[in-house]
Formats: C-alpha cells, structure tokens, sequence
C-alpha cells in the first residue's frame, strides 16, 4: 500500500487487553495473548512498508501493580515471545531493541532480551523496540541521576546533553503515537521524545487492531502538516 507521507517512527501504546477480554468473556491472560498476535502482525507489516522504527509500550512501571497472578503470566508471555519471534526478526531482518529498568525485570527474561539483541545487532530493516519496565518520568530522572554522577557542570547542561542520558540516546523522536482503547493520555510514555509528535487514537482495543487500522492511522499522519511550533506561510 502506497502512501504520501511514511512516518519513520511510529510509537504505540497498546491498551485495552484487559477490556476486550471482558467483552469477550474470557480471562485477562486470553487477552493478552490476543494483544501478543496484534503484537505480531503490526510488527510484520510495519517491515513490509520501510518503516524504520516500531516502538511498542509492553510493559510499564505501572503494571507492576496488577494482581501477581497476571504479572507472572506477563513474564512467561514475554519470554515466550522472545524465543519465538526470534528467528523471524532474523528473517525479516529485523533489529531488536529495548528501553526501560531491565535490570529489574526476571533473568530468565533479561535472557532471553540478551539474546534477541545480539542476534538481531547487524540487521538493518525495521528497528523493533519494547518498552519493557517503562516510564518516562523514570527515565528522566534516570537520566539526571547519570549526569550528577558524571560530574557534569551546571551550566554545561542542555537538551542535548539530557538527550544522551537517555535510555536510547540514538532513538529518533516517534513521528506518529498511536493510542488504542480510546483513552486520551499518554500514560508516562516517551514524555521527552514526543514534544512534536502526531497522536492518532482509535476506541478498538490492542487485540481488535489490525493492519487495516495502521493503515488509516498512516493516510490521517500524512495529511497533516507537520511545523514544530513554527507557522504556516
């Protein structure tokens, strides 16, 4: 499919596989599987059209505050994705990437993230990145902590120099954050990175969105006009 205008960054928070479930009448875990194969697909088809960058908000600091039972699942779901997906972000050479606390995150999973980044390290398609134990706020005051610590003088400080303290300094800012579930917020995602950044929401819930749904997220992002703050002439 042909479009006017391709963002190169898109970033995505993936809400509402809590609530399809509900509707579905099935467990919260049924749902987040669905999200998992959503996952899948707008992976795949983000490669297909060149997009250079495909940010995906899994895992927040936040959640960490679901019952223990859902999170365990989460972790085992992660882990299996990883393994899986693996030999298909090789083949659609794929580069896989992640932001967040790792550190904090279960071995086996840290493993697991390991492995797929260095396996993954020489492709040059799509630059796949989670945000796994995520949030922006963190990440900022993650990122002062490094500067304090590296002596860095007052007034040498700039954006540019907060930029590079960052969990991936190389990131380049999302063109385009698509938020399903139809909440109006950005939920403490890449708060520094989307100054100018287009929004595009959708009621569908994460399980229910297709590449159909990307597809007309993509034809809205290329009509708009795009002027950082400047104006029209």
């Amino acid at each position: 499919m042909l479009f006017d205008k391709l963002p190169q960054h898109i970033a995505v928070i993936m809400d509402g596989n809590g609530r399809w479930a509900k509707e579905q009448g099935v467990s919260r875990v049924k749902g987040h599987q669905a999200g998992a194969e959503s996952a899948e697909e707008i992976v795949r088809e983000c490669g297909r059209l060149g997009i250079k960058r495909l940010t995906l908000y899994a895992f927040s600091r936040e959640n960490w505050k679901r019952p223990r039972y859902e999170i365990n699942y989460l972790m085992k779901l992660l882990r299996q994705y990883l393994i899986r997906e693996r030999p298909k972000l090789m083949k659609n050479n794929i580069k896989f990437a992640v932001i967040g606390r790792i550190e904090e995150l279960p071995a086996k999973v840290q493993d697991e993230i390991t492995r797929s980044i260095k396996a993954t390290e020489h492709n040059t398609g799509l630059t796949l990145c989670l945000a796994l134990n995520y949030g922006a706020r963190t990440e900022i005051a993650d990122a002062l902590r490094k500067i304090c610590q590296n002596g860095i003088d007052v007034s040498a400080i700039n954006e540019e120099t907060l930029r590079k303290y960052l969990y991936d300094p190389e990131m380049p800012d999302p063109d385009l954050l698509i938020r399903t579930g139809g909440e109006m917020r950005v939920s403490n995602f890449l708060l520094w990175q989307i100054s100018y950044t287009e929004f595009w929401v959708t009621p569908k819930f994460w399980p229910d969105f297709s590449k159909e749904d990307l597809y007309e997220a993509i034809t809205e992002y290329s009509r708009r006009e795009r002027r950082f703050g400047g104006r029209t002439q």
